[in-house]
């Protein structure tokens, strides 16, 4: 995996931390992120492999990986 930086951890954290709200899957910018700023971090989530992004309706929701389940796990939160 791809060494991430703190900031990076943070907000897939709390993206992980709010996926229960969107059934697994949260939307960019919903109760999280969203800045311009948040798109670098993103971006390197999903190079790192733990996010995958996908549009629909005009929205970009995250769906979280093998590997970023198993990350959010290592930290305490279960993500489905």
């Amino acid at each position: 995996m791809t060494t991430i930086t703190d900031k990076s951890l943070e907000l897939f954290l709390a993206y992980a931390r709010d996926a229960g709200n969107w059934s697994g899957t949260p939307l960019v910018g919903g109760n999280v992120g969203g800045s311009k700023e948040d798109r670098g971090n993103l971006t390197q989530l999903k190079r790192a492999g733990l996010i995958e992004t996908f549009r629909e309706s005009g929205d970009t929701w995250i769906e979280f990986t093998d590997a970023g389940k198993a990350l959010a796990q290592e930290h305490g939160v279960r993500v489905n």
